[in-house]
């Protein structure tokens, strides 16, 4: 696994380096094989809160956590615990996916226009579009997308539905439960 880490505004020493490294390093223990090829870590201070986000790609997931406090070193220990968590859900939930659906369901390869690739492009248009982020749609079930969706920490998530070919949206619901927006035309 290859660590990337930066320091937004923010020099990192290279004891906040090696913390780094040993603490997101560890994670490495959920795979048997390496899996995981970049991992990217961005540390910043805003304010007194020291920030730490650190996104890791998968074969078909994004794992995302994202923690601040008033210690870099709390955050960087409270973020590792939380993509812990995550991953050992996400193995559960693979191993259930398994059981139900045999192991072929977990090596389908997105074609080359529907990779999981991400491009974000960061514009101002007369102070309405800030940014706009263009990825490739992969088709999946919906179980699948809500489970895309509480690892990236997002509140919604744009997905091919595997089984209706068209473009839907989950999104969590301020009671807790998720929806789903299909396209309907008049």
């Amino acid at each position: 696994m290859k660590i990337q880490i930066r320091g937004k505004d923010l020099d990192v020493t290279p004891a906040l380096h090696d913390y780094v490294e040993k603490k997101i390093g560890r994670l490495e223990k959920f795979f048997s094989t390496p899996s995981i090829h970049d991992v990217h870590v961005t540390l910043s201070v805003v304010r007194d809160q020291h920030s730490v986000e650190v996104t890791m790609p998968l074969n078909n997931l994004i794992l995302r956590a994202e923690e601040k406090s008033e210690d870099m070193y709390a955050s960087i220990d409270v973020v590792s615990e939380k993509l812990e968590r995550q991953l050992e859900k996400t193995k559960s939930k693979l191993a259930k996916r398994v059981k139900q659906d045999g192991i072929h369901s977990l090596f389908k390869e997105p074609g080359p226009e529907r990779s999981q690739a991400t491009a974000v492009v960061d514009e101002e248009a007369d102070g309405e579009v800030v940014r706009v982020k263009r990825f490739a749609i992969k088709p999946m079930p919906i179980d699948e997308a809500i489970m895309q969706m509480d690892l990236l920490g997002h509140d919604f998530f744009v997905f091919s539905n595997a089984e209706t070919d068209e473009v839907n949206v989950v999104y969590k619901r301020h009671d807790g439960q998720y929806g789903l927006i299909e396209p309907s035309f008049a």
